[in-house]
């Protein structure tokens, strides 16, 4: 069978393609081939710069054109060169000698990949790739997640809601509030993961510049691989290295999208349980089914679809992050394979940030259902009122309050207030503590 959504063996390039085929401009075969000939025009533009050799105006005018105009059609030529060397940055040096050759270029030839190794470019390339993917695609789709919430949170602001710890009634919180708890989260999240470079390996076989400096050993090259990798390519080029990249930075980059993950699962697996509780209603779609059998329910399946491709994403970090830092000696070849799926995790992730928006977007607010529950938990102010008697000096409120309320089927309004009427104290607190309701009873929080 043809290569199409409904043969694809992955549900990425299946089922989800169309919410996720804009990232092949970044992970693709053809990407990675694009940003390979892209290291290598520009490691070609610094050597001719740097007076080691000269480019005609056409030569100029054609590696341009590879770097900004590269097309799948380009791509097909270097995978066919591979077909004969076997070996796919070889094939990219290959394609731009006879890209030369053919605007009569042939005393450049020789200086295309000039002292490097496949890793230079690979170590370059994927960083470039990955930055670029992270920048246009990933923070922006997390940080317009996140303004969608903190609205959301806005528009809350005021809902009183009955808290629950350890899935028990608790003292009421605001829903707003507890909104604006993930956004903190993911706002902490994405300060951390701004710290951590983009790096990047260059510096020949075994990092060196073994080659480089036996050819010409008066030239810095340690600088000019800074001024390249830097400036040129806007990556941080490590210092001292082996064939590879260390990969401890990407490994890092990893963990905290994992942590972000982590924190968008509990996020997920919250509102799925407001909506079973009813305090969230979801708008129908005209002519969509919840359940085969049962053709009442309204299932919440974007936060569970959510929920199980953060999973999937996040076993995938955990096993990039963990071995990636890991290659026996100066290299092994392990790291290529696997670098290979750098954008299966993160398609993963854009895949469940779509549905928690379209998940929130479908979300109607039960207000009756909310209130009803506050109202049907007054033993919730219990802890409000032994406070304000120990502020009174109030002899054991604590346990007073224990008496009255704990194991009880159900504390109602009348009960609270027939117990205050029987203490022996001031009728202005008496009326102080009948003031108090599950209502209002909700603290403050920072303003947002």
């Amino acid at each position: 069978m043809e290569l199409n959504p409904l043969t694809a063996i992955s549900a990425i390039d299946g089922r989800y393609r169309k919410q996720v085929q804009h990232l092949d401009e970044y992970f693709s075969e053809y990407a990675l081939i694009k940003y390979r000939v892209l290291v290598e025009v520009e490691y070609l533009f610094l050597l001719s710069e740097k007076k080691f050799f000269t480019l005609s105006g056409n030569a100029v005018k054609q590696l341009n054109k590879l770097k900004d105009e590269f097309s799948t059609e380009d791509a097909t030529e270097i995978k066919r060169l591979e077909a004969t060397t076997n070996h796919d940055v070889k094939a990219v040096e290959y394609f731009i000698k006879a890209s030369l050759e053919r605007v009569g270029e042939t005393a450049a030839k020789e200086w295309v990949h000039f002292g490097l190794t496949s890793q230079d470019i690979n170590n370059t390339a994927i960083p470039l790739l990955w930055k670029h993917a992270v920048e246009y695609e990933y923070l922006p789709f997390l940080l317009n997640l996140n303004t969608q919430l903190k609205l959301l949170a806005g528009e809350w602001k005021n809902i009183p809601m009955l808290a629950r710890t350890h899935g028990q009634p608790a003292s009421p919180t605001l829903l707003g509030k507890e909104i604006m708890v993930f956004t903190e989260r993911i706002e902490n999240g994405i300060e951390q993961f701004l710290y951590i470079p983009f790096s990047a390996k260059f510096g020949g076989a075994t990092g060196n510049f073994n080659a480089h400096v036996i050819a010409y050993p008066d030239t810095d090259w340690i600088q000019l691989a800074n001024d390249f990798v830097n400036e040129i390519l806007g990556l941080e080029r490590m210092q001292f290295t082996t064939q590879i990249e260390h990969y401890d930075h990407l490994a890092a980059h990893f963990d905290a999208m994992k942590r972000i993950n982590t924190i968008l699962i509990d996020f997920c697996r919250d509102v799925w349980t407001y909506i079973s509780m009813d305090y969230f209603k979801q708008k129908i779609k005209e002519g969509e089914v919840g359940s085969s059998a049962m053709p009442h329910k309204v299932n919440p399946i974007d936060f569970e679809n959510a929920e199980g491709n953060l999973g999937i994403a996040n076993a995938l970090w955990e096993h990039l992050s963990a071995k990636l830092p890991v290659s026996r000696l100066q290299r092994d070849l392990t790291d290529s394979t696997v670098l290979r799926n750098l954008g299966v995790p993160l398609a993963h992730t854009i895949i469940a940030f779509k549905s928690i928006e379209k998940g929130l977007n479908k979300l109607v607010l039960n207000k009756e259902k909310i209130s009803d529950d506050l109202d049907a938990n007054w033993a919730v102010v219990a802890e409000a009122i032994q406070t304000i008697l120990r502020r009174e000096q109030y002899p054991n409120p604590y346990e007073a309050l224990k008496e009255l309320t704990r194991g009880k089927a159900k504390i109602d309004k009348a009960m609270i207030h027939q117990f205050v009427d029987s203490l022996s104290i001031k009728a202005a607190l008496k009326k102080e503590l009948k003031a108090i309701t599950p209502h209002n009873y909700t603290g403050m929080q920072p303003e947002y």
